[in-house]
């Protein structure tokens, strides 16, 4: 990596970081505001803009109430009560974009620059990778709640979840990587092994 972006580049990290864990933070609201399938259909580029005029939300609110969650759940909904659980679905998605652009534009300009040497950008690569599926993954957990059940897989959702700590935590590891001033300190083994089985702990409650 050249030296004279190494600060960038580790404010690149950081912020992508920060989003991840927003993302985590909004998704978490969706899913406690039954929020999460609100949006019934997947659009990469036009699901940027949200509807603008009544007609607009009329027809999206049309659209959910052909699937199982209006029609077994929420029968009794108005086009307000819809408008409500739309909104936080809808900035998750936005922030599900917006951190792909965080990564994916800056990551192009490094590249240009040619601020990476091959080891880095195999793992800048594999990190794009992992944010890709994670959205690949945010679809597929939404399509087993548009079939018959009016939930989503609790495994999709488990999946979903635990690849967005995946992907903070392998930023994270990417960003203290760059520090080219920490001081390495030896750490004895029996905290190390505790440690490890405090997080396989911490996993599994988080994936239950």
């Amino acid at each position: 990596m050249k030296e004279s972006y190494r600060g960038a580049v580790r404010w690149w990290l950081a912020t992508g970081a920060f989003l991840v864990i927003a993302m985590v933070v909004v998704g978490g609201i969706t899913r406690l505001t039954d929020s999460g399938l609100s949006m019934t259909d997947w659009k990469p580029l036009s699901g940027i803009i949200p509807p603008m005029t009544e007609e607009e939300w009329q027809l999206e609110f049309e659209n959910y109430k052909q699937y199982p969650e209006f029609q077994k759940v929420h029968f009794n909904f108005t086009l307000s009560d819809f408008k409500s659980i739309f909104w936080w679905e809808f900035i998750h998605r936005v922030l599900g974009r917006v951190v792909g652009l965080v990564f994916i534009i800056p990551y192009a300009f490094f590249l240009l620059k040619k601020v990476f040497n091959r080891k880095w950008n195999i793992r800048l690569l594999i990190l794009l990778f992992l944010g890709g599926f994670q959205g690949f993954l945010g679809w597929f957990m939404v399509k087993s709640g548009l079939v018959d059940r009016p939930d989503v897989s609790h495994y999709r959702l488990a999946i979903h979840l635990m690849n967005a700590l995946l992907v903070f935590s392998y930023i994270t590891w990417l960003f203290l990587d760059t520090g080219s001033r920490i001081k390495k300190f030896t750490v004895k083994p029996a905290v190390r092994s505790w440690s490890l089985v405090l997080l396989t702990f911490l996993v599994i409650q988080i994936t239950w």
